[in-house]
């Protein structure tokens, strides 16, 4: 081990270390949450062991199976019973998102616990159990409401994902005593009120525009996709398969780029940006590339290279909020502000693409690029996927150590 590596482990040890004693009221904030290794033995050890792997894998199959818990399944129920739009935007929309954010950002809070050094590893993890589901849901949903319709459905859908789900109630624990469920801990000694001067950062307002164009472009696959296979004249299982395939691909990809995002190379914002880059531009590249594709090889190409590329930027959202402020508190914070611009995105997909759906891209008809009324809706996604890529290569070509000069 040479000099600078044996530096860097004391450095993370004491990191760690750092958890359970009274903070200096000058000492700066730190990079990483300072929480104590289970070196000591009071507490389960972090980035391993069972308990943290128990843990992760616990909150794995509530991303797959339900984002929420009550409140989620209760908005599935209720929309079983309705006939109206407006009731299903509020229980499918609304009551599900409410679910979501009350059940789904403790589980984080206690990920981020248990997952320090490899915190990326663990979130591309996380990420990626949709996409496990994205593989079974598409081909079961569809055989059920081809049987039985949507109501019942829907209520077998909330009846199984109450029953899969309750076991794993019993292994979401904090990993400090007295932590709760809402992340609150007496004993913890991470400031639970966060330090806003990464608001004032030029890095983290590269991230969020960078962020919100890749997800104006992100959704458009999954949601025509299947319908442009129809129009190649190929099955509606088809496009089914389309989706899962993308969402194996998905699964590789956001442990991928979580894995890569933990390198020690990574904990420059320069290598953290290149892998933003990477993400964006080939999976820009891609999403145009698919409004040329008339052939079935073609479109299974293209679901696994945008499903892998595409996918791995989310995984990048837990250190992307690390480096823009070493207060972990606020980190968190900013992880959520990503995910806000990311469902900003998602909002404004589907007006966005009811407008531009059958617009047409030069001569050619249904024979031309993006089988006529989808290439508007490609050479937009395409162009928000390459912005994205530009916002942070901008950065990139400044230098990093001017944008990050305020939360230095």
């Amino acid at each position: 081990m040479s000099a600078a590596q044996a530096d860097d482990a004391i450095d993370l040890r004491s990191i760690a270390s750092a958890q359970d004693r009274p903070s200096a009221e000058h000492e700066p904030p730190i990079d990483l949450d300072p929480v104590d290794d289970g070196s000591n033995g009071d507490l389960p050890p972090i980035d391993g062991g069972r308990a943290a792997w128990r843990l992760l894998w616990s909150a794995f199959i509530f991303e797959a199976l339900l984002w929420g818990r009550l409140i989620c399944i209760l908005a599935i129920l209720v929309s079983s019973f309705t006939h109206s739009l407006a009731t299903i935007i509020l229980t499918q929309g609304v009551m599900y998102g409410v679910g979501f954010v009350i059940f789904y950002y403790p589980i984080l809070s206690m990920v981020n616990d248990y997952w320090v050094a490899r915190r990326g590893l663990a979130y591309g993890i996380l990420c990626s159990a949709s996409g496990v589901a994205g593989v079974v849901m598409p081909f079961s949903l569809e055989a059920m409401l081809h049987r039985f319709g949507a109501p019942t459905t829907l209520r077998a859908a909330s009846g199984l994902l109450a029953v899969t789900t309750g076991p794993f109630l019993l292994f979401l624990k904090p990993r400090r005593p007295g932590s709760s469920m809402s992340g609150a801990a007496e004993t913890s000694a991470v400031p639970l009120k966060p330090d806003y001067a990464f608001l004032q950062s030029p890095l983290f307002w590269i991230y969020s525009t960078s962020n919100i164009l890749q997800g104006l472009g992100f959704f458009f696959p999954a949601l025509y996709l299947p319908s442009y296979s129809t129009s190649l004249s190929l099955s509606s299982r088809t496009g089914a398969l389309l989706l899962a395939l993308m969402s194996v691909a998905q699964v590789l990809g956001q442990s991928t780029f979580g894995y890569l995002s933990d390198q020690k190379q990574s904990t420059s914002a320069s290598m953290l940006t290149m892998l933003s880059l990477v993400s964006t531009v080939v999976a820009g590249a891609a999403m145009l590339s698919w409004g040329a594709m008339n052939t079935l090889p073609a479109l299974i190409a293209f679901a696994l290279v945008y499903g892998f590329f595409g996918t791995g930027y989310t995984a990048l959202w837990g250190r992307m909020g690390t480096s823009v402020t070493k207060d972990s508190t606020s980190a968190f914070m900013a992880f959520g502000l990503f995910n806000f611009g990311k469902g900003v995105g998602n909002v404004l997909a589907g007006p966005v693409g009811g407008g531009l759906l059958g617009e047409q891209i030069g001569s050619g008809g249904s024979q031309g690029y993006g089988r006529g009324q989808y290439g508007a809706i490609i050479l937009f996604a395409g162009s928000c996927m390459l912005a994205s890529g530009g916002c942070v290569g901008m950065g990139l070509v400044r230098g990093w150590e001017k944008v990050r000069q305020v939360t230095e």
